[in-house]
């Protein structure tokens, strides 16, 4: 299957005025249709630069990047408008664009009754929980039927047990709407439970490290959940783990 999203020798400096910062270094990767990518890697290393420069808000130093749709980025915050119903809210992205349409709307129907959120449609952001706000920020993404998926830390905002049932939801949005996503984290198991390839960044300036397959043996059907209960869960985060490498000097 040919590749939906590909980086090419990608290289980006920052110019300050202590000099030049060199952020990342070298590199390449691909990801094809359907799948979801995790970029893994300590605090400040580049992930979300990479993230920006895929996402056309940043031009690499040097280096290429084809992507073969429209995108979608959600952020690591809901940025919900408090003033604004959740209805609303999922609409302004298609309002600004001048298409919100009877179709579009229709498709925003279907998502808050597939999702949960039918019966919250004329709340107000205030009146959700966190993980709801997330699942209302991701259907807002979707809105615009976006091929590729972009998550910054999309559920670092959130305490563990909602973070984890959170992702759950997420993840079965995500396969359901068969989008492809890439996905940036700093944390082990979600990479495992969430993606099919994990790619592992050194610290700044970013190369990468190594790109792991991952595979579960899963007797129900996976989710982030079901994935930690795998017998190979801890010996990828093991291996992750060590690779990462944090207190390197």
């Amino acid at each position: 299957m040919a590749a939906i999203v590909e980086v090419k020798d990608v290289n980006m400096n920052f110019y300050t005025l202590e000099g030049e910062l060199q952020v990342l270094y070298d590199l390449n990767f691909s990801l094809e249709e359907g799948k979801i990518l995790a970029l893994l890697g300590p605090s400040g290393c580049g992930k979300s630069t990479m993230l920006n420069i895929l996402s056309g808000l940043l031009k690499p130093t040097s280096g290429q990047v084809r992507i073969d749709g429209k995108l979608g980025y959600m952020f690591q915050r809901d940025h919900l408008l408090e003033w604004r119903t959740i209805m609303d809210n999922i609409t302004i992205g298609l309002e600004i664009q001048k298409k919100l349409n009877e179709e579009a709307r229709q498709k925003i129907e279907s998502l808050l009754k597939t999702y949960g959120l039918w019966d919250f449609r004329n709340r107000y952001p205030r009146e959700l929980s966190g993980g709801m706000r997330q699942r209302v920020a991701l259907i807002r993404t979707l809105s615009v039927d976006p091929d590729i998926l972009l998550l910054d830390e999309a559920f670092s905002a959130l305490d563990y047990q909602t973070r984890l049932l959170v992702s759950d939801d997420i993840y079965k949005i995500i396969k359901n709407e068969k989008k492809t996503t890439i996905l940036v984290t700093h944390d082990i198991s979600e990479a495992i439970s969430m993606a099919d390839f994990v790619l592992v960044l050194s610290k700044r300036p970013a190369t990468i490290k190594g790109i792991h397959n991952i595979n579960l043996t899963i007797e129900e059907e996976k989710t982030p959940l079901s994935a930690r209960k795998a017998p190979e869960f801890k010996d990828y985060f093991n291996a992750l783990w060590k690779e990462l490498d944090i207190y390197e000097d």
